[in-house]
């Protein structure tokens, strides 16, 4: 499934920039499967940029702006979309100058990111990973979108695991982030955007459902 995933990107936008998003909710296992897809890409010849989303976040202040338990918040006010374009996506359109940062807020310590800009190469593959990747600004731009399916009953012990939250989707901790992301896959509907649907219930077993022309 990887290989043939790898084989597809590959492809894209031969001797230019492919700019690919690997979204789904969080805990669906986004990072992790970005990082696969980088290594099954290096021996097809196409350099490699990794990115997450996370590195693009809002300031706490404003995030929270509408208060810490908001799911409209959470899904409208975690990140600085235009900071996303000014320093990764843009850069790497075709024209663009090819001078990219990967990261400008650190969202932990809620203080920007100073970090110099780099050259890209002009045949790489952007593999950005995050949640929201396909919401209306953002979905015109990939050349490849893929969305990882899991479910919430899934993806919240994962996120128990790894962040200590309740694993229960339902509790009311979690309403802000589930509510959320559920705004965002019935408003963007992501599945039908992305040119590729992989189920990731199973992280042992992912399983290709869809491969075709992003939408």
């Amino acid at each position: 499934m990887l290989g043939r995933l790898a084989g597809h990107v590959a492809a894209l936008r031969p001797g230019g920039i492919a700019r690919v998003a690997v979204d789904g909710v969080d805990g669906a296992g986004k990072t992790t499967f970005a990082d696969h897809l980088a290594a099954a890409l290096a021996p097809l010849g196409r350099p490699v940029v990794r990115a997450g989303v996370d590195d693009f976040h809002h300031p706490r202040a404003l995030r929270h702006r509408r208060g810490g338990h908001d799911p409209e918040g959470f899904f409208a006010d975690s990140y600085d979309y235009p900071a996303l374009r000014r320093a990764l996506l843009d850069p790497l359109a075709p024209g663009g100058d090819r001078l990219v940062r990967t990261a400008v807020f650190d969202h932990t310590a809620d203080r920007p990111v100073e970090r110099a800009p780099r050259l890209v190469p002009a045949d790489a593959v952007l593999l950005l990973d995050g949640i929201f990747l396909h919401r209306d600004e953002l979905a015109p731009l990939w050349d490849c979108g893929i969305f990882l399916r899991a479910s919430f009953a899934v993806t919240a012990p994962r996120m128990a695991g790894r962040d200590g939250s309740h694993p229960d989707p339902g509790h009311p901790s979690n309403r802000r982030y589930v509510e959320g992301q559920r705004r965002y896959l019935s408003r963007c509907h992501p599945e039908g955007r992305a040119c590729a649907v992989v189920d990731h219930d199973d992280l042992r077993a992912p399983a290709l459902l869809r491969l075709g022309r992003h939408g």
